[in-house]
């Protein structure tokens, strides 16, 4: 018996009649067997969300998209296709401070992450050593508000270079710029240290502490041209109270 591929499927369209069927036809074509799905409609926009997971006999990816697409091309989508196996490329951006790096380097080690790790990009050299531990690229741009344009044009040129998927920002400590946002849409996560949407833009645990708050937080999120203000993915809270110090939350926070 013919060995099967895993695939992964992600579809973004308008809401309409018929869109699991016509996607559910595609596969039946390819010999495919649903293994998980997920779909969303979100009322507001009126916008459908799909994310498929299938096994199909046909191994070849382009012959797999040929007929999806075909299916539901008049539907308008979004679509993209890969392989199970082939992990998105990242880059990932950090300054001075290492904990969140560190702690993507490890999961990224032991398999939990599934992504590869291309290339670290930073604008200091206080993590060049780390990166050489896991044999991963290091490139050190500075950036100053006379070069940030042309810093952030050399980082474009790494992603076309090495075909990054996506760009994670583990503590970067810069505002990218809205001309970047723009280009890099949807491909750019921020791990920002605070429960958004409170405490945006720097010192969060400070300005919490000054606040006495009693939840802080940390939020992953999309990148958009307002700082700290894209589309939220996922967040994580711990509680404190009175008897901690804004040095406390900062460690809590890590």
């Amino acid at each position: 018996m013919k060995p099967s591929s895993k695939y992964i499927l992600t579809i973004k369209c308008p809401d309409q009649a018929g869109i699991i069927h016509r996607v559910a036809g595609s596969l039946i074509e390819v010999g495919g067997n649903v293994l998980e799905q997920a779909q969303f409609t979100d009322e507001d926009s009126g916008v459908f969300c799909m994310r498929t997971k299938f096994e199909s006999p046909e191994e070849n990816l382009a012959t797999v998209l040929a007929v999806v697409t075909a299916q539901v091309m008049s539907l308008g989508p979004e679509l993209t296709l890969r392989h199970e196996a082939d992990h998105r490329r990242a880059m990932i951006m950090v300054s001075k401070h290492d904990h969140c790096l560190l702690d993507l380097l490890y999961r990224f080690g032991n398999g939990e992450l599934p992504i590869d790790i291309a290339v670290i990009v930073s604008n200091h050299e206080d993590c060049r050593e780390i990166a050489d531990r896991y044999q991963i690229p290091f490139v050190h741009l500075p950036v100053s508000p006379e070069n940030k344009s042309l810093q952030e044009a050399q980082v474009l040129t790494l992603i076309d270079e090495h075909e990054i998927d996506v760009v994670v920002l583990a503590r970067y400590m810069q505002v990218l710029s809205s001309d970047f946002c723009e280009k890099m849409s949807g491909r750019v996560i921020n791990i920002h240290h605070s429960f958004l949407p409170g405490f945006k833009g720097a010192r969060p645990y400070q300005r919490a502490h000054e606040r006495g708050v009693k939840l802080i937080g940390a939020t992953a999120h999309f990148v958009t041209g307002d700082l700290d203000e894209g589309p939220i993915i996922e967040q994580s809270v711990e509680r404190v109270n009175h008897a901690h110090t804004a040095a406390d939350l900062v460690e809590i926070g890590r």
